[in-house]
């Protein structure tokens, strides 16, 4: 190991206590004050830390540049994603060597069509720091564009508009919005939503009328629950815009016909406690994926004329051993998205009942889902799949003489052979009883003697699943001996619903248990020893990071957090900051006493205790709108205090980003090339 931080200086914060009391329980809190982002002394801090970061990894320099060059020379850097139809014409992205950023094009059917740049993504980011581009919709009629840009990341956008007709912008700009916006069907009429300046809940949606200022934008919908979230959409059918309220154990539905942007939003069906359902219109009817009686969801279908349950009629059954997710409606068929001990599976239901049937896959560990479907009169279903070994693929299925035909597959330079990686899955018991899948990637015919580094990923929150998917700047890490495993712990959503529940609220602890278990049985099974075994997660996933470091500090050589959620308790009391009031049905209300002890018992920041911390690299953003940059860093100032070991903590914040990193398909890999420095130079490994 080279990393040293013997004659280097260590930041230090100062220490101002602040008095904090719940619930008639004090806590002293020295860092609360690093909350202020306009003190000379916090950005002064910030900056010292990235000074120090910067030192101690210098002797990885050479490392990491290596690691770079390895990672940007898989990419193929001229390249195009698979065009899809809609209407009259193809769209498509494409990448041009040595450029960070997407260019939008599209094509009119025929097979002499010229191209037609849309946007093109560098343009806008030259000159800038941080760009993001998101919420691209054209007009139904074809003729417009509308595209939201950040270029802070904070997740905040303004919206543009352009007439592909003649490729200007129109005057119209709509300014401290979401990237959420739809076409209404007369090519005039855009609804958006915006967010709480403050929290940034999306919590407003407005009708803009070509032409017009904001200023005299509608309101046409507020959510007044501080605990719900709302977006706009138009269903599959484009008959309809359809608003969807949101939290975490409830939802809303409110429609509009979309010729008639002026009209009133109807309701579908009112909220209830303990009831989601998600909605999609097709030709005369609606369809309803709801869990009500149906803890892993069912799929109903009601006349658009109709809307209550009463009307509606079952069309898939609940099964308690498989998880319905997202589907798609065309013209003769119906196809699923479920999961089924733990893996994704597509599942194609023709209407006329018969012939139903999974699309099969040689692989035991990969992932499927499905890609842009744009045009509903047609047989063909577009997928896409990958897995740990196989670099993402996009298919064309043939949904009645079920056939498939591969349009592209990532093209991996440098030489990639997948017969020279080899994947498993595996079951690691819990300590109460469960059986947590694990899934695993190394170099074919590795020896499992314990000699191994190997790297445990996890997240385990809001139901989200961690797919075994491919990633070719992983490849860096398999190269040089590394094992990658990704634990599916409680908090996701991989064994179903009931996989999520038992990893939120008052059962929380059961994603960090889950977590433990499975890096002392990838010990026990040789697949590495504790002095090789590193761990990595983020955001929720950090949150988890700082828990197993303060739970079992002893099993982990190093680890990396990601723009961790690590002082949950100040976190969730302060509803003046995003992320609070719509998570109280994730984490807890810690007004309340019973979940303020509970939160107060894991909460990474409030629970460091002094012992031998490992090695640990920790990163953040600035402008980070889901996870404040200052959760990090008190965490790393107290970690320091309490830390009686030698061991390196190091604290990198990105003073031009957000939550989601930098901004560039290029940018982005320094972070991984620092990460998997870190990790290669703690296993021994700097060339």
């Amino acid at each position: 190991m080279t990393l040293c931080t013997k004659g280097i200086q260590r930041p230090r914060a100062r220490i101002s206590p602040t008095r904090l009391e719940t619930h008639g329980t004090v806590r002293l809190d020295d860092y609360y004050w690093l909350r202020d982002r306009e003190h000379s002394d916090v950005t002064d801090y910030l900056q010292s830390e990235n000074n120090y970061t910067a030192a101690v990894m210098a002797p990885t320099e050479t490392l990491q540049e290596t690691l770079f060059d390895e990672i940007k020379g898989r990419i193929k850097q001229t390249d195009m994603s698979v065009p899809y139809r809609e209407g009259d014409f193809t769209y498509y992205t494409r990448y041009e060597e040595g450029r960070e950023y997407p260019i939008h094009c599209r094509r009119a059917v025929g097979d002499d069509a010229a191209e037609v740049v849309l946007l093109d993504v560098n343009e806008l980011a030259s000159g800038q720091d941080f760009c993001q581009v998101s919420g691209l919709e054209v007009s139904p009629d074809q003729g417009l564009l509308a595209y939201a840009v950040d270029l802070e990341g904070r997740r905040i956008y303004t919206i543009h508009f352009k007439d592909l007709k003649n490729g200007e912008l129109l005057n119209d700009e709509l300014r401290g919005v979401t990237s959420n916006l739809v076409w209404a069907g007369d090519n005039q009429t855009m609804f958006y939503t915006q967010q709480d300046p403050t929290t940034l809940r999306w919590w407003r949606v407005y009708r803009h009328r070509l032409g017009t200022t904001q200023t005299d934008d509608v309101l046409v919908y507020e959510e007044s629950d501080e605990t719900f979230n709302c977006e706009v959409g138009k269903s599959r059918s484009k008959r309809f815009l359809l608003i969807a309220s949101y939290q975490t154990v409830s939802t809303e539905y409110h429609y509009l016909e979309a010729d008639r942007p002026e009209g009133p939003f109807l309701l579908f069906l009112a909220r209830e406690r303990d009831h989601e359902y998600h909605i999609d219109h097709f030709r005369d009817r609606f369809y309803v994926r709801t869990n009500r009686d149906a803890r892993n969801f069912k799929l109903m279908e009601v006349p658009e004329a109709r809307t209550d349950p009463e009307a509606w009629v079952e069309l898939i059954p609940h099964r308690a051993e498989v998880l319905l997710g997202p589907f798609e409606l065309f013209r003769d068929h119906l196809v699923i998205q479920e999961r089924r001990k733990g893996l994704s599976r597509l599942r194609v239901r023709p209407w006329s009942g018969a012939g139903e049937h999974d699309i099969a896959f040689d692989e035991t560990v990969f992932d499927t889902y499905l890609s842009v479907n744009r045009e509903p009169d047609t047989h063909l279903l577009r997928f896409g799949y990958e897995s740990l070994t196989t670099p993402t693929s996009t298919y064309d299925y043939d949904m009645a003489r079920r056939t498939r035909t591969l349009l592209k597959q990532e093209e991996v330079l440098g030489g990639f052979d997948p017969s020279h990686y080899q994947a498993e899955r595996l079951t690691v018991t819990a300590p109460d009883g469960e059986e947590i899948p694990v899934s695993l990637v190394s170099k074919t015919g590795i020896s499992r003697d314990g000699s191994h580094p190997l790297l445990l990923y996890g997240y385990g929150a809001y139901g989200i699943c961690i797919d075994p998917t491919f990633n070719s700047a992983r490849l860096s890490l398999l190269d040089r001996g590394f094992v990658f495993a990704i634990a599916h712990i409680r908090g996701g959503q991989d064994l179903g619903r009931r996989w999520y529940d038992d990893g939120r609220l008052g059962r929380k602890r059961n994603t960090f248990t889950d977590f433990i278990a499975c890096a002392e049985h990838l010990v026990s099974e040789a697949y590495t020893r504790p002095e090789r075994l590193f761990a990595m997660g983020g955001s929720a996933g950090g949150l988890l990071m700082g828990a197993v470091v303060n739970m079992r500090s002893d099993l982990f050589a190093g680890v990396v957090a990601q723009v961790p959620f690590v002082d949950v308790v100040t976190t969730m009391l302060d509803e003046s900051i995003p992320l609070t009031t719509n998570e109280y049905d994730e984490w807890g209300n810690p007004n309340n006493k019973d979940s303020y002890e509970y939160m107060l018992s894991y909460s990474p920041y409030d629970q460091i205790t002094r012992q031998n911390y490992p090695h640990i690299l920790v990163t953040t953003g600035l402008h980070d709108s889901q996870v404040q940059y200052f959760e990090p860093m008190k965490w790393v100032a107290k970690l320091r205090d309490y830390n009686t070991s030698n061991n390196t903590i190091v604290f990198k914040t990105d003073l031009e980003a957000g939550h989601g990193g930098a901004s560039g398909r290029f940018k982005r890999n320094k972070d991984t090339a620092l990460e998997y420095a870190f990790f290669a130079d703690l296993a021994g490994i700097n060339e």
